[in-house]
């Protein structure tokens, strides 16, 4: 065999992220650093030879709540890996607190003499209709909840920093949000409008600090990615929205597929063999036990429920690698896009939703000139008493 037919033979080798060349080490501040999103992307950054401040929640580290396990086992590999570990600084963030923001942003400039690239990435999905989540005093404080986390926590961080890299007149601010930031979708109303906002301060903030040299960016990734990878709530469902009684294809129905098929993945052998002669008598049987609730039952449920979505760890990283790849390939690059879409199917979602958006503002003009009557007609016109 050739030398020529061996090298095609092997297998291609995986296309690593692309980082723009730069003179000297940038630093990243992740505002949500127990993401997996986060970690992946620390990790990949700090094996660039840049440096990471990761921001977690202060209550949710020291009770081991929400994504805390994965970033402690994120802190073992860098503990063990030498050219990691005088690269990274951990610090406590809430970011729906402003004093923690600046406190944060202190402390890395302190580590590190500044920051160059934050990445604002705190997103929190609640799952309901808007008729749902008006049901009771803690649906309609989730509401308020949600717009405290996903817009005035990225907020209150961008704020946060934007002094340091004005006195600099360098930086680059990213947030990440979700195509839902430009389509809305049934059952995620409160989401969807949360990200609308935070992409509509972001695309201002960008005309006023382009002067100081502070590149502005919005990565929009798949509804999947912010959703499954962060916490989610759902709310009691009500009768009139059930899938029987309305058609649209609301979110808590897909997500609820979603964990099925990821709780299958992690508990292959729960899954019932239909073909098992005890399987079939045992529903039938007076002894036999309820049956207990899937992961998207939980989204169904009479309560208030909040949960992590189980992705094994071969499904996670495939979930995030293309986002993972678009923030490694942007971040500190010296011309970055404004706006940049993560996969193909969202850049066919929004393509479609801005062609119709288009032809509704031809619409909408057309009808405008219509009754411009001042605009055709200078002179005025007659009034009741005239008529009469």
């Amino acid at each position: 065999m050739t030398q020529q037919n061996v090298q095609s033979a092997r297998p291609p080798r995986p296309r690593s992220p692309h980082f723009p060349p730069h003179n000297a080490p940038r630093v990243w501040f992740l505002t949500r650093g127990s993401s997996p999103t986060a970690i992946a992307l620390a990790r990949q950054v700090l094996d660039h030879g840049d440096y990471v401040v990761a921001g977690v929640v202060p209550q949710e580290f020291e009770k081991r709540e929400g994504q805390s396990e994965d970033f402690r086992s994120f802190l073992e590999d860098v503990k063990k890996t030498e050219r990691w570990r005088e690269r990274l600084r951990v610090v406590g963030l809430d970011g729906r607190v402003v004093g923690q923001c600046q406190a944060a942003v202190a402390e890395a400039v302190e580590a590190f003499g500044r920051v160059d690239v934050l990445l604002g990435s705190t997103s929190e999905a609640v799952i309901g209709a808007v008729e749902e989540l008006a049901q009771s005093s803690r649906t309609i404080t989730l509401v308020q909840d949600t717009f405290e986390t996903n817009f005035f926590a990225n907020v209150n961080i961008i704020k946060a920093v934007l002094p340091i890299m004005r006195e600099r007149k360098n930086g680059h601010i990213i947030v990440l949000t979700g195509i839902t930031g430009h389509l809305g979708t049934p059952g995620l109303g409160m989401y969807c409008s949360s990200q609308w906002a935070v992409e509509g301060y972001c695309d201002s903030l960008a005309y006023e600090v382009a002067p100081f040299n502070i590149k502005m960016s919005i990565v929009q990734a798949n509804m999947e990615v912010n959703v499954l990878t962060n916490k989610m709530t759902s709310v009691p469902p009500m009768h009139e929205y059930l899938q029987a009684e309305n058609p649209a294809p609301l979110a808590r129905d897909i997500l609820s597929g979603l964990l099925d098929k990821l709780d299958r993945v992690n508990n292959p052998s729960a899954v019932p063999d239909v073909n098992s002669p005890t399987d079939s008598m045992s529903t039938t049987s007076p002894d036999a036990t309820l049956h207990e609730p899937s992961m998207g039952d939980l989204l169904s449920s009479d309560t208030v429920t909040s949960l992590y979505a189980p992705l094994p760890a071969v499904v996670k990283s495939s979930l995030i690698a293309e986002t993972v790849h678009a923030l490694t390939a942007i971040g500190g690059h010296d011309n970055p896009p404004a706006r940049h879409i993560v996969g193909f199917e969202g850049v066919t979602a929004v393509k479609e939703k801005l062609k119709t958006t288009s032809e509704e503002l031809e619409d909408f003009i057309e009808v405008s000139n219509a009754v411009d009557i001042a605009a055709r007609d200078p002179e005025p016109s007659a009034s009741l008493t005239d008529i009469g």
